[in-house]
């Protein structure tokens, strides 16, 4: 069973598949945000290229836990998804994995460019691996 990750930004939204097993994730590309309806039939497009059940998006929640200024945006991307893949959509708390992101880069030396093109797919892969972890436990 593959998962799709969702890392939905401002101005890129970046994307995720689990392996089969559940057990990481792999960054997938990158999609200049902008329609709703767009970036939703990009993702229905992963989802049936890479056989998902189901897809784990980002959250935006403020450090107090409370919703952060993004959530309302994100719930209608998340029920746009779900109309247009028939798929579950799980909406997970993305607290800090943009700063993980950069943290991962620095160790790797990745800058300029290639950093700005990265950081939102490796945001989601942490995403996505913070909900398949979550699941061993379960």
């Amino acid at each position: 069973m593959r998962s799709l990750g969702i890392d939905f930004g401002d101005s890129r939204t970046g994307f995720a598949v689990s392996d089969e097993l559940g057990f990481g994730a792999a960054a997938l590309d990158n999609f200049k945000t902008g329609s709703i309806i767009k970036l939703a039939r990009h993702a229905a497009e992963l989802a049936k290229e890479y056989g998902v059940s189901e897809i784990i998006m980002g959250y935006p929640r403020n450090m107090d836990g409370t919703p952060g200024i993004r959530a309302e945006r994100t719930e209608q991307l998340a029920e746009k998804l779900r109309e247009t893949t028939g798929l579950p959509v799980i909406l997970w708390d993305e607290r800090l994995t943009t700063v993980s992101a950069h943290r991962l880069m620095n160790t790797t030396n990745v800058r300029g460019k290639k950093r700005k093109e990265a950081v939102d797919s490796i945001s989601a892969a942490i995403i996505l691996e913070s909900y398949l972890e979550s699941k061993k436990w379960q």
